[in-house]
């Protein structure tokens, strides 16, 4: 219980330093789409492309028919929910 909360503090220091002093994402490289078969990245999961900042690395989820990268959380569950519809239709 106690390293759990420890945990969820470095986390939101974390969050919160980033806030004022991490990467702005503003260089991306071109979308990777990856195959099946291959084992995908956290980020390709949602959509199966995925861009990465040139600056530092990390991955984001990139909706090729909208052609933007989906960097918030309700970004992600409007994509998912527009996905269920879609395939409901």
């Amino acid at each position: 219980m106690m390293t759990r909360m420890i945990d969820a503090f470095f986390s939101w220091m974390a969050k919160l330093i980033d806030v004022f002093f991490g990467c702005r994402h503003s260089r991306y490289s071109f979308p990777v789409t990856v195959r099946r078969m291959a084992r995908r990245p956290q980020a390709g999961a949602l959509t199966g492309t995925y861009v990465a900042c040139l600056d530092c690395g990390r991955e984001f989820p990139y909706d090729w028919q909208e052609m933007k990268v989906i960097t918030s959380s309700s970004e992600r569950r409007e994509y998912v929910a527009s996905l269920a519809t879609k395939h409901a239709a």
